[in-house]
């Protein structure tokens, strides 16, 4: 029995029937990341140490999953950890608190393993754009793994974390899911607390489990959901039990499928991967049908105004004053704040920067940031009325496979059509997952990405556990570590 394969509700059961020891789980995961971490590179911090100890401490009473590992997307405060975001502004940057999802995790009883590598700031689509390293997919290392969440996706293809938390503010734990053949949540904004992840674009960052199958993605959203006090945004909703949706069962449901997600710029192999996924569906029973979402042609230029714009205003708290990094050539004020933000952001960080601070200027305001934020509710009502009609949206994850690594660093605009099937979903605050369904002819796998109405979190989990079931990828695909 190889414990690194096995999903969480496996590792679970197996503990519950004393077939394998805390200890047994801890030590495998140690000696999976001691062998594939060179090769993947997911972590820019490792808590193997740390983990011995928690192990060996765990008597079981701690909480419901007492003695199972996790890695943690490194722009979730830890406290007494570092939490850098990937970038050289908080290289050394340890939080004096705990994100309220940490405060779950912490509670669960759960063992961190480390903090996972991301693009720096979670802005990017392959996770090439972090400070320390660059995370390759487990598949084929000479792919991407996507991004942002690339560490995290990675990590559990791997099988050096049997479940990771990601962040999705425009599809950074959906895309990165799809590239690496793991299954990705995220959900409806304001389901999960906020605080204490590092901001981004405040009213698009959600955070999110990525999961080896839609049963663990279910449990972990469990974990944590819930209202929090200390996140405005927030909202106060009965708590649902979401392993209560994982029925094999899709007979009548409604599912919409957009023409526009299907046409020019998606490979001819994900195209049928996803055409045969839909026939699946009408086979177990589903209603299938094409309509037209044809807002979503404008989702995307929507969807990078806004970001960069919150992203300036996010990013302006770090200026060599307060904590982060500070440059030692300076003169006076203006340069600690200039040469601080300088040496200390990146390149993609700074013309993200740039175009927000550009967007939201005097004379430019009206005509990109307004005109984004109508464009934004005209959004939200295309979706309000398409689900009226339909439980579910499905489209492609991405338009395509993952890509090799350094073919789009240099191009922006090719590397932000990236995220052209997943940001209206951030948009319009709404749940979306991914799930493997296949891969193409080399052995790469291809995503679907079933959209839920707000706070439907059940009907995705339902539909996506039901395909699963049927289609077995985990079965019958593994990743090869190809070089």
């Amino acid at each position: 029995m190889n414990i690194t394969e096995l999903t969480v509700h496996e590792l679970k059961d197996k503990l519950k029937n004393k077939e394998i020891s805390v200890m047994d789980i801890t030590n495998s995961y140690i000696d999976r990341i001691n062998d594939k971490e060179k090769d993947v590179q997911a972590f820019v911090t490792t808590l193997t140490q740390e983990a011995l100890e928690q192990a060996k401490n765990i008597s079981g009473e701690e909480g419901e999953y007492a003695g199972i590992p996790i890695g943690i997307k490194d722009n979730i405060c830890t406290k007494g950890i570092k939490t850098t975001c990937s970038s050289k502004m908080l290289e050394n940057f340890v939080a004096p608190y705990d994100a309220s999802v940490m405060e779950k995790i912490n509670q669960s009883g759960m063992i961190t393993l480390g903090k996972l590598n991301m693009d720096e700031f979670a802005m990017g689509a392959s996770t090439e754009y972090s400070y320390f390293k660059k995370t390759r997919n487990p598949w084929n290392l000479n792919t991407v793994p996507g991004g942002s969440s690339g560490g995290s996706a990675a990590a559990v293809a791997a099988g050096m974390v049997p479940w990771a938390l990601g962040s999705d503010t425009g599809g950074s734990i959906r895309q990165p899911a799809s590239f690496c053949g793991v299954v990705g949540l995220k959900p409806t904004y304001g389901l999960v607390s906020r605080y204490g992840l590092v901001a981004f674009a405040s009213s698009l960052d959600q955070i999110g489990p990525i999961t080896k199958d839609v049963e663990d993605a279910a449990m972990l959203l469990n974990i944590i959901a819930g209202h929090d006090e200390k996140d405005t945004t927030s909202e106060n909703i009965e708590k649902k039990d979401y392993t209560k949706a994982l029925i094999q069962d899709v007979k009548g449901m409604k599912i919409g499928v957009p023409r526009e997600y299907f046409g020019e710029g998606i490979n001819p192999e994900v195209k049928a991967k996803l055409e045969e996924s839909i026939q699946t569906y009408k086979k177990m029973g589903a209603e299938v049908e094409e309509f037209s979402l044809d807002i979503a042609e404008y989702a995307l230029a929507t969807y990078y105004i806004i970001a960069c714009a919150e992203a300036s205003s996010n990013l302006g708290r770090f200026d060599g004053i307060r904590y982060g990094y500070r440059t030692k050539n300076f003169k006076n004020l203006k340069d600690i704040y200039r040469n601080s933000r300088t040496e200390g952001f990146g390149a993609e960080v700074k013309r993200r920067i740039i175009l927000g601070t550009y967007v939201l200027s005097s004379g430019y305001y009206d005509a990109y940031y307004k005109k984004a934020q109508q464009v934004r509710t005209l959004v939200k009502k295309e979706f309000d009325k398409a689900f009226e009609k339909y439980d579910l949206i499905l489209t492609p994850t991405s338009p395509t496979v993952a890509f090799e690594i350094g073919t789009r660093s240099n191009n922006p605009l090719e590397m932000y059509l990236a995220d052209i099937c997943t940001v209206s979903v951030n948009i319009a605050g709404l749940p979306a997952i991914s799930i493997p369904c296949g891969v193409n002819s080399d052995n790469m796998p291809i995503g679907m990405q079933l959209i839920g109405n707000k706070f439907e979190e059940d009907k995705i989990l339902r539909a996506a556990y039901a395909f699963e079931k049927e289609i077995k990828f985990r079965d019958n695909y593994k990743p090869e570590f190809r070089k």
